[in-house]
């Protein structure tokens, strides 16, 4: 019996012990702070916002913003009571019995621990915090290994690659889920990942050798190096670029016309070789013509946002597909450099993160500035003039500089290099026997009238216009503030029948006049047009009127302006005198103007510079300020994405509130960080900081637990392995059938296409195959054309380039492999790594075979692969034997003049299953 009291005593003090215990944890939690970022917000996004944040406020309750939180709803009385959460509305809804009153509203009540969450958060006073992703990281201190043991585990065993910063953050998220480091990839698959990470292409048989041989300590940090210094880095990372930058070879829209614009692809191609500086790279794209002085290639670089699409249809509104561009181009500013879903707030404010309806508008203002209006000549465009044009304009510029204050002499510049700043023909409104015709030229007949409204004319004494299709006889004149006011202009309009311009003198006026425009033309029939005008420009006449040579500049001037060198679109900003006044638009209506508003950015995001000016310059150096934490961010994540096929924080559009919280943050911010102050923006830098690592190096092989604690390898516990990308799947095969043209820059080019694939409307556009080694470039330099993008890029998930596009979905479908086993530029390859293998092979096919499993995968054939591609040589090669009408058909595709034997069209069948296999798509 004692003993049986000493066990119910023990019982006892143990249960007593697990009850003080339990009031003392419980303690712990009650104490614990909530954060608001990390434990709050996204308990609030996924149930309340929907109903009580941006647009919808049910009960006058808002969720969105502090101020709105905190505020008297329609009840009188705020929901939220900060230290008191038995008295919050907000907290007693969530538990009521009554269906109809309890929160969240037609809907499965809240967890105890999400209720829980909010009442401690509720009661230690719903502090209201910030997104982690709008706080700038101060510093972030490198982890180190927390024992001997992780530190081995790090190491990876004996001789395993010295471990950098990048692993250091990496171990330390293994250490907590009881991971570690998969074993270091064989140093040919690391090679052929480095080569198509870093150049788009696989290494050749030399390079893979030499590699192999080279037993040097710092044998791949030397190939790393040279990588980055090869030309074809920035053909590789441009095509990333171009996703975001939305390039294409077409305006978009219906017609769909041709657009030179492949200067801005290969300037963009250009910047990443020189490896320049992201913040440089940023200004120059959003801003290039605001800098001071502006080279060709900063105008260029403005081409970024002429990407927008441009609408040629007949009877569409160009100020409304105006304001679409610069819609997008606000959209794709903030989606690139921010990660933010800015377009959320056109109609409202929104739903989720921190942003107003009203500071969309103001943002909006930074862009609404720029001289481009949807127009057919998608002016303005910067005249690459070259040779004797180019120092014909050097030559009137310095001649001008003698005679003229700097400002002129870049007014002059200006206009011979963009012919900017001009009005449109839609420019003109109170038409009398006129129309815009096709909604783009001014066409009056004879006696027609037009208006020019708002002309800003002081210190105007010239007028440029631009026509065509004019008869003789044709005259033009405009007078002041009426159509029988002052007669400013009586000019003879000269015939032509093609784009003209001629200048005519304008009598000085002062002031902002409006102009009467008329047309006549007594011997041409009343139906006809006197001509169709595209566009007018009034300026001041050259200045050095008194010098012998005035004439002789004067005509070299207008000729100058007739001639049509190649131009690319550019961005150039108003004047003072168009500066445009910006609107809210009701419920994102454009139609529909609200207050007017004045530049500004976002009050959750950092301040904008001081002393920066409200344009889009200040606008990108507001971008990448090293007090902004997002651009850094983004950009960190997004070339981490590239080389391991997702980013640290995902989605890669998203760095907002509804983003999932990354597992990885200290490391990247610890790499935004680095990014701006140490690698000084170089993405060369931070590519090769992150290609170094451990992290990088490691087997992409998958076993059972691998698999099962980690199936997404959100911990980064194995290396990369993912489907190659569409330009990739096809240099690679290119290039390993020693087709692949190693060409640079230029017009795109237009590689076999299937017939019937181009549909074009209005503007007669056909593809017409590339001759010579053109049709075998990279898939960077191919024709891209939105409505009807190249057919084997689409299967392979490109984009048609319409919009932004910040991460290409990666799908699996069957017309992937019948791309790559049907498409005639993949036959061609296998026939050309065919010959290859032949060649290679003398009399023993093994040997043709081995060889073309070696210039494709960069490794060695193993004994099994070996037997299988050896079999389906075999057959391949007595059918071709045995069947002389199947090797007459072989030939037909592939030859013209010599002919292949059946050893050759033998080992197309296996170079054909070389390029479908995983391997050769993947990179692993």
């Amino acid at each position: 019996m004692p003993q049986v009291g000493r066990m119910k005593k023990t019982i006892v003090y143990i249960l007593l012990g697990v009850v003080i215990l339990g009031i003392a944890l419980l303690g712990i939690r009650q104490d614990q702070r909530v954060d608001f970022s990390a434990d709050v917000k996204p308990i609030l996004n996924k149930h309340c916002i929907s109903c009580h944040g941006g647009v919808k406020k049910n009960g006058g309750f808002s969720l969105l913003f502090e101020e709105e939180a905190f505020a008297a709803t329609e009840s009188g009385e705020p929901a939220i009571r900060r230290g008191d959460a038995a008295h919050s509305s907000f907290i007693q809804r969530l538990t009521e019995k009554d269906p109809e009153l309890r929160m969240p509203y037609n809907a499965p009540q809240l967890s105890e621990a999400e209720i829980d969450v909010l009442t401690r958060w509720v009661e230690q006073g719903a502090e209201w915090g910030e997104h982690w992703a709008y706080v700038l990281p101060k510093a972030v201190a490198v982890p180190k290994p927390k024992s001997r043991f992780s530190l081995a585990a790090l190491f990876g065993g004996v001789g395993g690659p010295e471990l950098t910063h990048v692993d250091r953050f990496i171990a330390a998220k293994h250490a907590d889920a009881g991971l570690s480091f998969a074993p270091e990839a064989e140093k040919e698959i690391v090679l052929r990942r480095l080569h198509l990470d870093l150049v788009g292409l696989p290494p050749t048989v030399g390079q893979v050798q030499s590699f192999m041989n080279d037993t040097r300590a710092g044998a791949y940090e030397i190939r790393v190096d040279s990588l980055l210094a090869s030309p074809h880095f920035g053909e590789r990372w441009s095509a990333w670029w171009l996703d975001l930058a939305r390039y294409a070879d077409t305006k978009g829209y219906e017609r769909d016309g041709n657009r030179d614009i492949w200067a801005y692809r290969d300037w963009v191609i250009q910047a990443f070789n020189d490896d320049m500086p992201f913040d440089r790279f940023t200004i120059e794209q959003l801003a290039g013509d605001l800098l001071p002085e502006p080279t060709k290639d900063q105008l260029i670089a403005t081409a970024f946002h002429r990407n927008t699409m441009n609408n040629d249809e007949g009877g569409t509104d160009d100020e409304e597909f105006r304001v679409a561009a610069v819609m997008d181009r606000l959209n794709t500013t903030y989606q690139v450099w921010l990660s933010t879903t800015f377009e959320c707030v056109q109609c409202h404010s929104h739903t989720y993160d921190p942003f107003k309806f009203e500071e969309y508008y103001k943002s909006y203002a930074f862009f609404n500035n720029t001289r481009d209006e949807d127009t057919f000549g998608e002016h303005p465009k910067l005249r690459m003039y070259e040779g004797a044009e180019r120092q014909q304009v050097d030559d009137i510029l310095a001649w001008l500089g003698q005679h003229a204050e700097g400002a002129e002499v870049s007014s002059a510049a200006l206009f011979l290099n963009t012919l900017e700043p001009k009005y449109h023909a839609h420019h003109a409104d109170s038409l009398q026997h006129g129309a815009l015709a096709d909604t783009k030229w001014l066409a009056m007949r004879p006696g027609g009238t037009a208006r020019m409204r708002s002309i800003a004319l002081d210190g105007k004494d010239r007028l440029y216009m631009s026509y065509w299709g004019a008869s003789p006889g044709g005259r033009l004149e405009i007078r002041a503030d009426a159509p029988n006011g002052p007669l400013l202009v009586d000019f003879g309009i000269p015939p032509s029948q093609s784009g003209t311009i001629v200048d005519m003198p304008l009598v000085p006026t002062q002031g902002v006049r409006h102009l009467y425009l008329t047309f006549r033309n007594p011997s041409i029939e009343p139906s006809r047009s006197v001509c169709m005008v595209e566009w007018m420009a009034f300026r001041p006449r050259l200045a050095g009127q008194g010098d012998v040579a005035y004439a002789q500049k004067e005509a070299e001037f207008l000729q100058l302006l007739n001639h049509n060198p190649p131009a690319v679109p550019i961005m150039v900003e108003n004047p003072a005198d168009m500066a445009r006044t910006t609107h809210i638009f009701e419920r994102g209506n454009w139609l529909v103007h609200g207050d007017a508003v004045q530049p500004a950015v976002p009050q959750a995001l950092n301040a904008f510079p001081k002393d920066a000016p409200a344009n889009r310059l200040g606008f990108s150096q507001w971008l990448v300020s090293t007090e902004n934490p997002l651009t850094a961010r983004t950009l960190v994540n997004r070339i981490w994405a590239q080389l391991y096929g997702r980013g640290l924080v995902e989605p890669l559009g998203d760095m907002g509130t509804q983003s999932t919280p990354p597992i990885h943050r200290e490391l990247l911010d610890w790499l935004a960080l680095e990014f701006m102050h140490e690698l000084d923006w170089s993405v060369k830098r931070l590519v090769r900081e992150l290609v170094v690592s451990r992290t990088y190096r490691q087997s992409s092989t998958i076993d059972a637990e691998a698999l099962r604690s980690d199936p997404a390898n959100d911990y980064y516990a194995r290396g990369p392995r993912f489907r190659l990308g569409a330009e990739q799947i096809r240099d690679q095969a290119l290039a390993v059938s020693g087709l692949l043209s190693p060409k640079m820059f230029g017009p795109s080019v237009m590689p076999h296409q299937p017939d019937g694939v181009w549909m074009t409307v209005y503007n007669g556009a056909t593809w017409k195959t590339s001759a010579g080694e053109d049709q075998y470039r990279r898939g960077i330099y191919t024709f891209m054309k939105r409505t009807s993008p190249y057919p084997s890029f689409v299967t392979f998930d490109a984009s048609s380039r319409e919009v932004c596009v910040v991460d290409r979905i990666r799908t699996n479908t069957p017309l992937q492999a019948l791309t790559t086993l049907n498409d005639p530029v993949y036959l061609e390859a296998a026939h050309a790594l065919a010959q290859r293998m032949a060649a290679g092979a003398g009399k023993d096919a093994d040997r043709g075979i081995e060889l073309g499993y070696y210039l494709a995968m960069q490794r060695r054939l193993t004994p099994e692969r070996k037997q299988a591609l050896r079999q389906l040589y075999d057959e391949a090669y007595s059918r071709y034997t045995a069947d002389a009408g199947a090797l007459a058909r072989f030939n037909a595709d592939y030859r013209q003049g010599q002919q292949d034997d059946a050893v050759v069209a033998a080992f197309s069948v296996v170079a054909g299953a070389l390029i479908n296999l995983d391997e050769f798509l993947t990179k692993s």
